[in-house]
């Protein structure tokens, strides 16, 4: 089969394509799946330099979500047969022409998306959505604040926080970013490459500062951003794209009597496998019903992942960029 291959660690660069990785091998618990499409997510970047909590064996296949067509299941699966169209998330493995999923990790493609849209609705939207609607409990009528929103997590954040009726401020780095973010529905736009984070915020709150903080950003801008939150306010730690994880005074904590929130995504499908699926169940009603439409900005081959991984690398991205397999 094809396959992008980590054989050492390192930048994207480093990454081999091969025209004839063996096919994998298939449990009794698993799906055999032909891969139509992949999408690309920032942790990619970190798990090829081993620098993201998930850390494979060498040599590995990276990429963390797919779409395909199912080809075959083990025995013990009863709830998927060949030929369906189905979505396949994990930690590692998408970059292929064929992979063999777990079958608790595999499910049905939701209709009216291609297999492009359908590799990019997986960790995004189910990472942004487990962040809003249990980690911050965001309401009607708050104050969201998304860092880095024009980026893969962000523009779901965006998007969906506009839809659990929140007033979202989507902040990023170019005027162009912020003009998708508006697409999207954000009500504020900030560019911090130019303007002040918290006075910006200040200013726009009229000094009462936000409810919920999304942060899939870290770095320089985690600390102007949690001093610039209300009382009862929820900070959502996402992850850090920008590179250095951030040393926060936790006096702030004290002083805004706000809450630090962990996001962990892939740990709460495993802890809490009821509300994970209640959170499919409606956004899988959302893109039936066209309130969401994921957005793929860029779509490489997969022989040219390595290329797709530095646009993200260079936090160059758009929304969702996605690999295809012909």
């Amino acid at each position: 089969m094809k396959a992008v291959v980590c054989k050492e660690h390192g930048l994207p660069d480093k990454l081999s394509f091969e025209a004839a990785w063996p096919d994998p091998e298939m449990g009794d618990d698993d799906v055999l799946i032909d891969v139509k499409a992949a999408g690309l997510n920032f942790p990619d970047v970190l798990i090829i330099q081993n620098k993201y909590q998930t850390k494979p064996d060498l040599p590995f296949i990276p990429g963390g979500e797919c779409s395909g067509v199912v080809v075959a299941v083990g025995k013990n699966v009863k709830r998927l047969q060949p030929g369906e169209k189905v979505i396949s998330m994990g930690a590692h493995g998408a970059f292929c022409s064929r992979i063999a999923a777990n079958q608790h990790a595999v499910f049905p493609m939701p209709d009216g998306l291609t297999f492009e849209q359908a590799a990019g609705v997986a960790i995004t939207y189910f990472t942004s959505y487990h962040a809003l609607k249990q980690r911050a409990n965001l309401q009607p009528g708050e104050t969201l604040l998304v860092l880095g929103a024009a980026g893969g997590v962000g523009t779901t954040a965006v998007e969906l926080g506009k839809l659990m009726g929140a007033r979202v401020i989507a902040a990023a780095s170019t005027d162009e970013k912020l003009a998708l973010c508006k697409q999207l529905g954000a009500d504020e736009l900030i560019n911090y490459s130019e303007a002040s984070l918290k006075d910006t915020l200040k200013e726009l709150t009229g000094g009462k500062g936000v409810d919920v903080v999304y942060d899939p950003v870290g770095g320089d801008y985690a600390e102007p951003a949690l001093r610039g939150m209300a009382w009862n306010g929820r900070y959502l730690v996402i992850g850090f794209a920008s590179g250095p994880i951030p040393e926060i005074p936790l006096n702030l904590a004290l002083l805004k009597g706000c809450s630090i929130v962990g996001v962990f995504w892939g740990a709460h499908t495993l802890r809490e496998p009821e509300s994970h699926a209640e959170n499919m169940g409606d956004l899988f009603t959302m893109y039936a019903n066209g309130q969401i439409k994921p957005r793929i900005s860029a779509s490489y081959p997969l022989e040219q992942a390595a290329d797709a991984l530095r646009l993200m690398e260079d936090r160059k991205v758009l929304g969702k960029v996605v690999v295809t397999v012909a």
